[in-house]
């Protein structure tokens, strides 16, 4: 998500040059070309100041990073380099309701989470910076200097409040949710990635079809079913499960979506 989407803010806002590192297929980055990847305080390059991960790893379909792995990872920055580790935790509780842990030991070597309150949580808006007191002060710096705070924003921390207290073991619904979704688009013929393993999966046509996905996002819209299209060149779409998406919605999306392929 860094270095794919928001206008490629790293760069434009930040002067950060990323390099990027392919995933595995149980979507982890090898820690091996991560660590090929740093780049050392050498004038000929920018330096290395952070490796970021994404949990869950979105286009490859919401897939829950397990905390093997992190502590793996962060162990050896921290040990071996000094670098932070942090984590674009956007759908962090849908990782750990999946994995049946909790934020705190999946991100105990994590120097710093972003969390989002409005996707499964169900929170109007709202998202949460977590790192170390220095950390939050330079990122209330730079907040500022992006068009600064939100002015009384305790209704909207209030809902995140909520969210937190209320809706997290509610997401495993979302979960099978996706679950069922996605097997009965498998057999209507539709091609899925892989099985969601939490709230949201990719899906495409097979190599004959007749139909285009353009065609199937289009006719679903004219039955209030909304979706999106446009990953992996244009070959996949997803849907995602959340709280205002009752399981009765859920069907009728399965029926309608099926039918479409015929």
């Amino acid at each position: 998500h860094l270095c794919l989407y928001e206008h490629g803010n790293l760069s434009t806002l930040g002067s950060i040059h990323s390099r990027q590192v392919r995933e595995n297929e149980d979507a982890t980055l090898p820690i091996d070309e991560i660590i090929k990847s740093i780049r050392v305080d050498d004038p000929h390059y920018p330096r290395t100041d952070v490796v970021a991960i994404e949990n869950t790893h979105n286009v490859l379909g919401g897939v829950p990073i397990p905390k093997s792995y992190v502590d793996a990872l962060g162990t050896k920055l921290e040990s071996e380099y000094n670098l932070p580790l942090h984590i674009d935790g956007a759908r962090i509780f849908n990782a750990c309701v999946a994995l049946d842990t909790t934020p705190k030991d999946l991100c105990e070597k994590a120097s710093s989470v972003s969390i989002c309150l409005s996707k499964g949580l169900g929170s109007p808006v709202g998202s949460v910076l977590v790192g170390s007191e220095e950390l939050i002060y330079l990122a209330r710096r730079q907040r500022k200097a992006c068009g600064g705070g939100m002015r009384q924003a305790g209704v909207i921390a209030a809902a995140g409040i909520y969210a937190i207290e209320n809706n997290v073991e509610r997401l495993a619904e979302d979960h099978e949710k996706a679950r069922y979704l996605s097997k009965v688009l498998t057999m209507a013929g539709y091609v899925v990635n892989r099985e969601p393993e939490t709230n949201l999966f990719f899906f495409g046509l097979p190599d004959d079809s007749k139909t285009t996905l353009d065609e199937i996002v289009g006719e679903a819209e004219k039955h209030g079913i909304l979706f999106g299209g446009g990953y992996s060149g244009g070959t996949q779409c997803r849907l995602a499960a959340h709280k205002d998406v009752s399981m009765e919605d859920i069907e009728e999306a399965a029926r309608v979506i099926s039918e479409l392929i015929k």
